[in-house]
């Protein structure tokens, strides 16, 4: 057990200016990510923090993320598209996102009742990662920068963020990002924007320090 995981379950991700108070959704979630987490300690990954959530990882490599959202806690697997899904319980959290599938809890009835698949599923995931697999991402033109599809797939925190901005606010970013020709530079940008994008604020916002809600 990871102690920064139960800092997090207790108080949040510490990004938010709402950690360690009730308005807090990480607190709207405690129980249903206590039995998430307890599920994944039965299973043979290690217990991580990065990006202020919990993250499981075999070898290095990162198989599960759990989040907590306004209305649920999300189960996801980074190479989710690579598995069989032979129950049909994932799922993408948007449409750009190519790599990363998601499961969403509400209930700790369902989350125990998909307790035993969850189990298979990390195998799963734990396989496909040793033997190498990748993901072949799509490479043709679309209105969100190759780049930007990538960091959402490593981040899906990043993903929630971006779609909860307003449209305005999103093609900022889309605009600003895809400028560059080179791909290293479109990179580049998308680290420098990070922070103002899980903040909540646009690409001209002055930065809090702190998200917006």
């Amino acid at each position: 057990m990871n102690p920064q995981v139960d800092l997090f379950i207790a108080d949040g991700c510490g990004r938010c200016d709402y950690y360690a108070t009730d308005k807090c959704k990480v607190r709207n979630w405690q129980l249903e990510l206590e039995y998430v987490r307890h599920i994944m300690l039965e299973t043979d990954l290690v217990e991580a923090i990065k990006w202020g959530v919990p993250v499981y990882t075999h070898e290095g490599k990162n198989i599960v993320i759990i989040s907590a959202l306004k209305d649920c806690v999300t189960f996801g697997f980074f190479k989710g598209v690579l598995l069989q899904d032979d129950a049909k319980i994932l799922e993408k959290q948007g449409e750009s996102v190519q790599s990363a599938r998601i499961i969403r809890f509400t209930t700790v009835d369902r989350i125990m009742a998909l307790a035993p698949l969850l189990k298979e599923y990390v195998k799963e995931a734990v396989a496909l990662e040793m033997s190498g697999a990748k993901v072949v991402f799509k490479k043709d033109l679309e209105p969100v920068p190759q780049e930007l599809e990538d960091k959402f797939d490593e981040l899906p925190a990043l993903l929630d963020a971006f779609y909860s901005l307003t449209p305005g606010r999103q093609r900022g970013y889309i605009i600003f990002i895809s400028q560059p020709k080179g791909s290293a530079s479109r990179i580049s940008r998308i680290e420098k924007c990070i922070d103002k994008i899980m903040n909540g604020e646009g690409l001209n916002d002055k930065y809090s320090g702190g998200k917006k809600g």
